[in-house]
């Protein structure tokens, strides 16, 4: 468990590149914010959470399952991670950020050019979106 990193994860730096390579700079947990986002693109009052498909439980992936073993307390640990995560998209949301969430098995499988446009164009379209000044 010592080896599970919480940042820089392998995702977390390409999605980084991606982002900071279409010219958007970005800060990296920002302790002040709820939740501490993996990035932050306060130009755009958007942040980005990258999370893993077990940790985060991503029920539409392989990875976000149950272990057999031990499965109470996964269970339990997986359920709170859910929870904590909600609440934290919550109140960004209710202050006004909006919230991207990417999954680890978006960034290795299908994270094509479509992908990467989509991404930009709902990144820099949201304060006009949402009458913000950026």
């Amino acid at each position: 468990m010592a080896k599970i990193r919480s940042k820089d994860t392998k995702p977390e730096k390409l999605l980084r590149s991606v982002l900071y390579a279409n010219g958007l700079r970005f800060r990296l947990h920002v302790k002040h914010l709820p939740g501490k986002p993996d990035i932050v693109l306060a130009k755009y009052k958007t942040v980005i959470f990258v999370h893993g498909c077990f940790w985060h439980y991503h029920s539409e992936c392989r990875e976000g399952r149950i272990p057999n073993t031990n499965s109470k307390f996964w269970t339990e640990k997986l359920s709170k991670n859910i929870q904590r995560d909600e609440m934290h998209q919550l109140k960004l949301r209710e202050a006004g950020w909006q919230v991207i969430v990417v999954w680890e098995c978006e960034l290795e499988r299908k994270f094509d050019e479509a992908a990467l446009k989509m991404l930009l164009d709902t990144i820099k379209t949201y304060p006009e979106s949402a009458n913000l000044k950026p």
